[in-house]
């Protein structure tokens, strides 16, 4: 009978066949990158998996794996790295796709560590969205009228929690030259305009002259 290493170690190789194309998406709260996200979807065919979304739906089936998670909560411990990797993993291969974004993740060192440990996988690169704290805060508080007090030092405090744990890892992968960094502060449209120029492929032109079937190189030369 197969133990959790076993099929922890089946799933890693499934995956790793697909040699899936990862990219991970990280930024503040407020930056914006769940918009952008939207958008790389419908452009380019990635698929958006948001390792948050994944813990919560998990914890809301009713599953084993989702009342532990439930538990973890309520006692205000930390999911492992290696509960949210598995989920991840399941959901890329469910998703039939071999191109993704990760959003959110990983929220730490532990985390990337574990990532790469366990999946064999290092992304293509890492998309971060950089907003000054000042503008984030504002567009948290007008998407949350009314309720500015109640969330201003709620904001404040994810924000520090994103500069203290997620910002070692954008300074790893920039020592591996792998972090394109967006300014975020920009409408959203210009901030999908340098988007696009990181994941478009760049084709040299070819010369009209060079591009000429049938020609000698004498004609080409004149």
């Amino acid at each position: 009978m197969g133990t959790a290493n076993d099929s922890s170690k089946d799933i890693s190789d499934r995956l790793a066949e697909k040699h899936p194309k990862v990219v991970f998406v990280l930024g503040g709260p407020g930056s914006g990158k769940g918009t952008q996200c939207e958008k790389i979807v419908q452009h380019f065919g990635y698929t958006h998996l948001s390792a948050g979304d994944l813990l919560r739906a998990e914890k809301n089936s009713g599953s084993e794996n989702g009342i532990m998670i439930q538990n973890m909560m309520n006692e205000g411990k930390i999911v492992p790295s290696e509960v949210t990797i598995k989920l991840l993993q399941k959901a890329m291969l469910d998703s039939g796709n071999d191109k993704f974004l990760i959003d959110g993740f990983p929220r730490n060192e532990e985390n990337r560590a574990a990532f790469e440990a366990l999946t064999k996988i290092e992304p293509e690169f890492v998309l971060y969205f950089n907003c000054p704290e000042k503008e984030m805060e504002r567009r948290i508080l007008n998407r949350n009228q009314g309720r500015e007090d109640d969330n201003i030092e709620t904001i404040r405090k994810r924000f520090k929690v994103f500069l203290e744990s997620s910002l070692p890892v954008i300074e790893y992968y920039k020592g591996k030259g792998k972090v394109r960094e967006i300014d975020a502060a920009k409408p959203v449209e210009e901030v999908f305009k340098e988007v696009k120029d990181i994941f478009n492929p760049k084709v040299p032109k070819v010369p009209k002259d060079e591009n000429v079937e049938g020609r000698c190189m004498c004609c080409a030369i004149l």
